[in-house]
């Protein structure tokens, strides 16, 4: 895992992103899958930061981490346990159905989940429909 500190070329907003690699940073990067958390502009990039040396001091504060990391993992399988058990899956039709949802006075029983590209979910923005991007996991049974 690798922490960089990420500013926002739009509202100069500053915060923290954690990545699996600096190839994972530069692939979402190229994809246009990063976005400023305060005005969701797409024009993210990484900024100045200093290396963080771990010291033995910092050990317990490195445990106290992962285990906040831990509980926020298991926060998000709850999540997405209770997204499954209560929403509708629509795969990549996401954009399509939440248009059909918000366009016709027809309402489904079930809220939808799925996937959609940063695109479709900037277009959906712009029609004034509400969507929310969540961290989501795969499935790990096999």
């Amino acid at each position: 895992m690798i922490k960089y500190k990420l500013i926002c070329s739009d509202c100069d907003f500053l915060f923290d992103s954690w990545f699996a690699s600096s190839q994972e940073y530069e692939k979402l990067k190229k994809r246009n899958f990063l976005n400023c958390f305060k005005c969701n502009s797409y024009k993210v990039k990484k900024t100045l930061m200093s290396p963080q040396l771990i010291q033995n001091s910092n050990k317990n504060e490195i445990k106290k981490e992962r285990y906040k990391q831990k509980n926020i993992n298991i926060r998000i399988r709850e999540y997405q346990k209770f997204i499954k058990n209560n929403f509708e899956y629509v795969g990549k039709n996401f954009a399509y159905e939440a248009r059909s949802i918000h366009y016709n006075d027809k309402k489904k029983d079930k809220g939808i989940y799925g996937t959609a590209s940063s695109e479709e979910m900037k277009e959906l923005k712009e029609e004034g429909i509400h969507t929310e991007i969540i961290p989501w996991f795969k499935d790990e049974s096999n």
